[in-house]
């Protein structure tokens, strides 16, 4: 089952159900009805109507009140990569967020950032949040997550390291395209190994385990739920392994032109085309 979210004629947004092939689609509920129930309707069967896939706007189903909580240097070969390889480990995850408005889904264009000379891959596994966590415990919080989807968190790097805080190179326009979601069952626990690629023109440049995650998500979820209480609807970012651009010698970043895809095992993929900066002043 892959879900995502549609905008029909300029309608509100609805959660649906993409066929395998692609092609068609059966409405689950509106957006709001469909997170204040989201493991409800995800078991109960399909009896809408199938609607043309290609009649519709595809759109993340994401609550415009949602959290999108990312994880930073949660693969140990990341963290040996980049600029933080002599540092020591942190006790905690290292937190960031992202906006809402930064988010796009599959084939959606990304445009670089006009003072960017390009933009970096970071392939990603998402869970989303399906019940509300209070003090949560790690099993608990895991138990919350209703289903995970491909992730690229396409950074800016120089406006990431203008200061010793992520969030405007974090936060780029259309830069953290969401693949479909897929229910938690069909995928089973992250800690059990999936693999994920990452690819630029076809060419593999990360090649990561979720086996290898420095911290799990139901323990970073939980951690998480002990300054803040965590809503359904809310994502977590699970962070990225080795392979990105700008630790390479030479430096490799992303340019228009460009197409990116991020596979993950028994989750799928997510491939964008990069476009130029004025593809911003056109959507503006």
């Amino acid at each position: 089952m892959k879900v995502v979210g549609i905008r029909q004629e300029s309608g509100p947004v609805e959660v649906a159900v993409l066929s395998a092939s692609g092609t068609e689609l059966r409405v689950l509920a509106g957006l709001d009805d469909f997170w204040a129930e989201p493991e409800a309707y995800l078991s109960a069967p399909l009896t809408s109507p199938a609607i043309s896939a290609a009649a519709v706007e595809f759109v993340p189903p994401v609550l415009p009140g949602a959290r999108v909580i990312c994880v930073g240097l949660n693969y140990m070969t990341h963290v040996a990569e980049g600029s933080f390889k002599d540092a020591a480990l942190p006790e905690h995850p290292t937190l960031f967020g992202r906006w809402t408005q930064s988010l796009s889904v599959d084939g959606a264009a990304i445009p670089v950032p006009s003072d960017e000379e390009g933009l970096d891959w970071e392939g990603e596994v998402v869970a989303w949040v399906g019940r509300p966590l209070i003090d949560a415990g790690p099993d608990e919080a895991l138990r919350a997550v209703v289903g995970y989807s491909a992730f690229n968190d396409l950074t800016a790097r120089r406006a990431q390291k203008l200061t010793s805080q992520w969030t405007l190179g974090k936060n780029a326009d259309s830069s953290g395209p969401l693949g479909p979601m897929v229910p938690a069952p069909m995928v089973g626990d992250l800690s059990d190994g999936l693999k994920v690629c990452t690819r630029v023109n076809g060419e593999v440049v990360q090649e990561g385990n979720t086996k290898d995650m420095v911290y799990s998500v139901g323990e970073t979820l939980a951690h998480i739920s002990r300054t803040f209480t965590l809503r359904p609807g809310d994502l977590l970012a699970t962070g990225t392994p080795s392979g990105v651009g700008y630790a390479r010698t030479p430096p490799w970043l992303l340019q228009p032109g460009d197409v990116v895809e991020v596979e993950v095992e028994r989750i799928g993929s997510v491939r964008n085309s990069v476009v130029g900066s004025e593809a911003r002043h056109t959507k503006a």
